[in-house]
């Protein structure tokens, strides 16, 4: 027979919760055992945190949120239902405020999700809900939704699923939605909702939302802001006036997404989904016979399609939080200065060298380019190549489709293939605005090594 403890002795409950996990605990030589074998899987990838990794957006969660996701892992608090995690759906309200307050909506309706995928599904969702109420909807038919060709491939797929269409809005060299393409889109209706990126995740191109918001004012329809990964450089003192501009006009949106697990320092997964007009969380609506009882308390489960959430991610970044303000000046906004600084750095050094083919000025902090050659086939042979040399050598970039448009503004550049392959280096830590020097180096290096 187990002894519990009195669940009103903190200390009691501590010695008590330590005994149950040394009981469940395999024998020490086996976990150790088990232990290693793990570090040594995990030392096949590259070290995400490293200067010199670039490849993703992937950024080391803050200590912080580290050891606040720890502590509360044992207590397994599941963000549903209020009584299931009442002080973790406390902390993720008081997130979502910040969150909403940042983009000027401080009674923004909103919750955490486990990713921006899922985030950026229930935005969908809801605006196709939205329209299907609208007196002017056509029995039977398909919404549209409207994006750019930069545009992350989920919005696609998630159209596809909740029965609607997509169609892709070309844009400029640098990856921009065109507002001319989108109002020639419009004109033709059926339209249910409008996604505009601030952050593209190819180049980090950031749509241009002022213009967006106005057209779709124009016309009632939903307007959605992915800024999954763009989002929290609102606080960036920096940026050119064209993506000031746009950042700003987030309050336009009707519904935002923003990732913590990128600029956020945040372990994966954490997205968060915000709507501006809190009466959306009708579409929700829906009874559990053995949950929500309690009207009068928040059960976050009831504004989410997701159920099952851990607190544990609401307590990670709520603790960072509470380190780390979003405040314009602050240290936070300060890290994503720098990492602007450092992609604006590797831009000017790239543009100064014949051997590539550089993208306009980035925007927040994802450089884009390619090989200088005769035509787009040689071009992408030549970035494979230097990718994995360069791989070889400690530095990691990812490869990307670079658009139709910036091999046309470069001379003598002929599409002679299906597509055009280039690097993508994301410098989304701080401390790589210090080994830019070094990060072109390796580039050159790598590049002469296959005679680029």
């Amino acid at each position: 027979m187990h002894e519990f403890p009195d669940p009103r002795d903190a200390g009691q409950a501590r010695s008590w919760r330590r005994s149950r996990m040394a009981q469940a605990a395999p024998p020490a030589p086996a976990l150790r055992q088990v232990l290693r074998h793990l570090e040594q899987r995990l030392r096949a990838e590259p070290d995400c945190a490293h200067p010199l990794y670039l490849a993703h957006m992937r950024k080391p969660p803050h200590e912080v949120a580290r050891l606040a996701y720890a502590q509360v892992l044992h207590r397994q608090f599941n963000n549903h239902a209020f009584d299931g995690g009442e002080a973790t759906s406390s902390m993720e309200l008081e997130c979502v405020r910040q969150l909403g307050a940042l983009f000027g909506w401080p009674d923004a309706l909103g919750h955490l999700c486990g990713g921006g995928t899922v985030a950026n599904l229930e935005a969908l969702w809801l605006a196709r809900e939205s329209w299907l109420e609208q007196p002017g909807a056509v029995a039977g038919g398909v919404p549209l939704v409207v994006g750019s060709t930069q545009a992350h491939y989920c919005h696609a797929r998630h159209a596809s699923m909740l029965g609607m269409a997509w169609e892709p809005v070309a844009v400029d060299a640098c990856g921009r939605m065109l507002p001319q393409a989108l109002r020639r889109v419009l004109e033709r209706g059926e339209v249910a909702c409008v996604v505009a990126t601030l952050g593209t995740p190819a180049l980090g191109a950031v749509d241009p939302l002022a213009q967006i918001a106005a057209l779709c004012a124009e016309r009632g329809l939903h307007l959605h802001a992915d800024a999954s990964y763009g989002g929290y450089h609102a606080l960036a003192g920096n940026l050119d006036a064209d993506t000031r501009r746009s950042l700003d006009a987030l309050r336009e949106a009707d519904s935002i997404v923003v990732d913590p697990h990128k600029h956020g320092l945040q372990p994966y997964g954490c997205a968060c989904v915000l709507l501006r007009d809190r009466s959306l969380g009708r579409h929700y609506a829906h009874q559990a016979d053995y949950a929500y009882h309690d009207p009068t308390q928040p059960h976050l489960g009831r504004i989410a399609l997701e159920c099952s959430r851990p607190g544990a991610a609401a307590a990670a970044l709520w603790a960072t939080l509470r380190v780390l303000p979003m405040v314009r000046g602050g240290a936070f906004a300060s890290g994503l200065e720098r990492s602007h600084a450092a992609a604006l750095q590797l831009w000017r050094a790239l543009s100064a060298d014949p051997t590539w083919v550089v993208l306009p000025q980035p925007q927040l902090d994802v450089v884009a380019w390619g090989v200088r050659a005769g035509g787009v086939q040689q071009a992408s042979r030549g970035a494979r190549a230097v990718q994995q040399r360069a791989r070889a050598a400690g530095l990691h970039l990812s490869l990307t489709r670079l658009p139709g448009a910036a091999a046309a503004a470069d001379a003598g550049m002929a599409w002679d293939g299906p597509e055009w392959l280039g690097l993508r280096a994301c410098l989304m830590k701080p401390e790589q605005l210090d080994w830019v020097p070094r990060i072109v180096e390796e580039l050159a290096s790598a590049a002469r090594d296959v005679a680029c």
